[in-house]
């Protein structure tokens, strides 16, 4: 008597590990300083999980005449200079870097929806609490939350 068995060409292992292959470290703020201990985690995350980081400000622009033609956003030189440094921590630990800046009069549906388009293993919100008004915070992490499927990081608002 002859049993028929039907082979399989791969594990389910090997289907998730294709899967997650590519779902960065998305890192992101509301156009204010990151807070350390977001920088920390998803330096963190990204070096552990051998993904790339994404580096993400989104940021409120008007419609307006001028911002039309792509002069509505003008990035404040310390702000600037806040938003490098964990691109600078993760590039010193060889771990690749991507700065993406969203202008939009909805930065919150802005980041939403680059959340779907990159698909990350975890999204860590964090914008440093005390530049940031807390009741604009607390209603940004609460569409983050409702709206996107990855998991996601929130930065102590206290």
């Amino acid at each position: 008597m002859s049993l028929l068995t039907r082979r399989r060409g791969f594990s389910r292992g090997v289907v998730s590990a294709r899967a997650s292959a590519d779902r960065p470290v998305l890192l992101a703020t509301l156009d204010v300083p990151f807070a350390d201990d977001a920088i920390a985690f998803a330096v963190d995350s990204a070096v552990e999980t051998g993904q790339r980081l994404l580096l993400v400000n989104a940021a409120e622009v008007l419609l307006t005449p001028s911002s039309l033609v792509g002069y509505g956003y003008i990035e404040r030189p310390e702000l600037q200079d806040e938003l490098r440094k964990p691109a600078e921590l993760a590039a010193s630990l060889a771990v690749p870097v991507e700065r993406l800046r969203l202008c939009s009069p909805h930065p919150v549906d802005a980041l939403v929806e680059t959340v779907a388009e990159h698909n990350p293993s975890v999204l860590v919100f964090g914008p440093d609490p005390s530049r940031l008004e807390r009741r604009r915070y607390r209603r940004a992490a609460k569409r983050i939350l409702a709206r996107v499927t990855c998991l996601v990081w929130l930065a102590d608002p206290e």
